[in-house]
């Protein structure tokens, strides 16, 4: 039996002795970190939002086997957000599209969620109307014409069918049952709430696509709610992704329990409390950034050194070589060695351990 076919459903139960030390340690982290957060400025408060949004974008992908390129996200959400972070990548419909759903579920979140704005997200997430090859029904709910939504793993002919959602006659009654208690005002804790939206929306699975990715927004949203702030400094996704098969078996072990949920939501609190203290390492990568940049001003750079030592500050993927940084900066080798050659005389660009063929360069 499933929990949406218990007789009860869905009057989910808590153990609020067993949660009541997490959420307190996560409500005291909560804190901690926006007041840090609050005490760098306005500046480096959108440089830690827009990190964090843009890694919330790319992890919620991943989960779903999808890659995305993080600059062209970076440069989505940049773009929205009216940050300046210099030379932007080309649009990107299918990205665009995503970014769009979490902006509008953490930036708008005191706004009612409604049966409208869940079908804006699903269809700004499936701009083409297929998920990859397949065409799928897009801003409504599924129809089951291709058999009962079903999560399924393993190969073709030895499937093993983890999860099967309520049949899709009841997803209208079920929806307007979630949507008026998402909206209502909250008893209990938002947090806890916020874990509750996921599980609730995800059991349900009322799209043929994108169910995981609009329960993780959903969730965000109901985190925005708890902080009262649309700006985010950690990455619940990000968390789900490094946990994932954990996050896996805990939903399918409650989805197949009773309406006792009260498991579910200490693995939510301890996810949470996890991405939380992973977000020091933005606040510290930001913190560093800002004491770069206050040394550097004390000399005259130009454009091109500008643009690469940002590109190095905000966690270049590989080795920034010359050949590199010419093309980065787009001008000739001479230049490149030119730059380099300055920044290493003023202190603020050094080589990296190896040599030869395999020099290259590090921010000091």
């Amino acid at each position: 039996m499933y929990i949406w076919e218990h007789p009860h459903w869905p009057q989910f139960t808590l153990d609020d002795a067993k949660l009541a030390a997490s959420l307190a340690a996560v409500r005291h982290e909560q804190g901690r970190l926006l007041g840090r957060m609050e005490a760098l400025g306005f500046d480096l408060r959108e440089e830690a939002h827009l990190k964090t949004l843009t890694r919330d974008v790319v992890k919620s992908s991943e989960i779903e086997g999808e890659i995305l390129d993080a600059s062209t996200v970076r440069s989505s959400i940049a773009r929205r957000l009216g940050v300046d972070i210099g030379a932007l990548k080309p649009a990107d419909h299918h990205v665009d599209g995503i970014v769009e759903v979490m902006l509008d579920a953490t930036g708008k979140y005191s706004e009612p969620l409604t049966e409208d704005r869940l079908f804006g997200w699903h269809s700004a997430l499936f701009p083409t109307g297929r998920s990859g090859m397949t065409k799928i029904s897009v801003g409504k709910w599924r129809d089951d014409t291709n058999g009962p939504m079903q999560v399924v793993s393993g190969a073709y002919g030895r499937e093993k069918v983890h999860y099967t959602a309520p049949p899709a006659p009841r997803l209208i009654q079920e929806m307007q049952a979630f949507l008026e208690w998402f909206n209502a005002p909250t008893i209990g804790d938002p947090v806890i709430k916020a874990a509750q939206a996921h599980l609730w929306f995800v059991t349900l699975h009322p799209f043929d696509d994108g169910n995981g990715r609009i329960a993780r927004a959903i969730a965000d949203m109901a985190l925005a709610r708890s902080e009262g702030s649309p700006q985010r400094f950690y990455s619940m996704s990000a968390q789900i992704k490094a946990e994932r098969n954990v996050y896996y078996t805990t939903l399918e072990r409650t989805q197949k329990g009773t309406l006792d949920v009260s498991g579910w939501a200490d693995w939510f609190l301890g996810c949470l409390h996890r991405a939380i203290e992973g977000a020091q390492d933005i606040l510290s990568g930001i913190i560093a950034k800002a004491q770069f940049w206050e040394r550097a001003s004390k000399h005259a750079l130009n454009d091109r050194q500008i643009l690469v030592l940002n590109r190095l500050l905000d966690g270049f993927e590989g080795n920034m070589t010359s050949s590199k940084w010419a093309k980065i900066g787009k001008c000739s080798q001479d230049s490149a060695n030119r730059d380099i050659a300055s920044l290493i005389k003023l202190g603020l660009l050094e080589k990296g351990p190896s040599g030869g063929r395999s020099t290259h360069y590090v921010i000091v």
